[in-house]
C-alpha cells in the first residue's frame, strides 16, 4: 500500500462525507465514501485495499462492530475511527480490537491526513515484513529433510562436528548440506541465515 491507496470513508452524515471527501481528494488521495458500515461491507469483496476512516457512532453497525467484522473476515486494512464528544471509550475499545488510531471531532484536516499517512506507513512496513516471511518460508520448504536437520543444528549454535555426531554422518557431509542450505536460502552468512529463520518464525528442535 502507498499513499495513493484508496481511503474508504464511512459516515452516516452527508455533510461530513462531502466535506472530508473534498479535503482528502484535494490532498491528492483517492476517496470512496459510504453512508453506512453495511454499505461498505457489502462492497468489500470488490474493493481495492486501502485505509478505512469511519465514524464510531452510526446507525446499525457502528465503528467498533465494523472493526470486529473486518477481523472476522480477516481483512487487514488499517482502520481510523472518528469520535464525537464522550465516545473516547468506544474508540479505545475499537483500538483494542485492532483499529490503528482515533481522532476526536472536531479536528483539522491536517490531523486526519497525518493519521492516514502514519497508518499507511505502518501498514506498509507490516505488509513488507509479512511478504519477506512468506518468501523465507517458501525457501525453507525447498530444503530436504537432512538439510532441515543441519539447519536446526546451526540454529542451535552447534559446530559441524557436533551436528555430524548427532546425525551420524561425516563432518564433510555436514559441510555439503550447510553449503546447500546457504545457497537455497540465499544467505550470505550464518548470522543472515539465523535472521531469516527468525523472520520465518521457524520452530526450534529440542536437544
Amino acid at each position: 500500500m502507498t499513499i495513493s491507496a484508496v481511503i474508504h470513508l464511512i459516515d452516516d452524515d452527508d455533510g461530513v462525507r462531502q466535506s472530508l471527501g473534498f479535503s482528502l481528494t484535494a490532498a491528492g488521495l483517492a476517496v470512496r465514501a459510504y453512508e453506512s458500515a453495511t454499505a461498505f461491507l457489502e462492497a468489500l469483496p470488490s474493493l481495492q485495499p486501502g485505509c478505512v476512516v469511519t465514524d464510531i457512532r452510526m446507525p446499525g453497525i457502528d465503528g467498533l462492530e465494523l472493526q470486529r467484522c473486518l477481523n472476522a473476515q480477516r481483512v487487514h486494512m488499517p482502520v481510523i475511527v472518528m469520535t464525537g464528544h464522550g465516545d473516547v471509550r468506544l474508540a479505545v475499545e475499537a483500538m483494542k480490537a485492532g483499529a490503528v488510531d482515533f481522532i476526536e471531532k472536531p479536528f483539522d484536516d491536517d490531523v486526519l491526513l497525518s493519521a492516514i499517512q502514519s497508518a499507511i506507513e505502518r501498514y506498509d512496513k507490516i505488509a513488507a515484513r509479512d511478504a519477506v516471511a512468506v518468501q523465507t518460508r517458501a525457501k525453507l520448504e525447498s530444503l530436504s529433510s537432512r538439510e532441515h536437520e543441519v539447519l536446526q543444528g546451526l540454529l542451535a549454535g552447534l559446530p559441524n562436528k557436533t551436528i555430524a555426531y548427532d546425525l551420524q554422518i561425516s563432518a564433510r557431509t555436514v559441510e555439503v548440506h550447510r553449503a546447500n542450505v546457504m545457497t537455497k536460502m540465499g544467505a550470505g552468512s550464518l548470522s543472515e541465515l539465523v535472521r531469516m529463520a527468525l523472520i520465518a518464525d521457524m520452530p526450534k528442535s529440542g536437544r
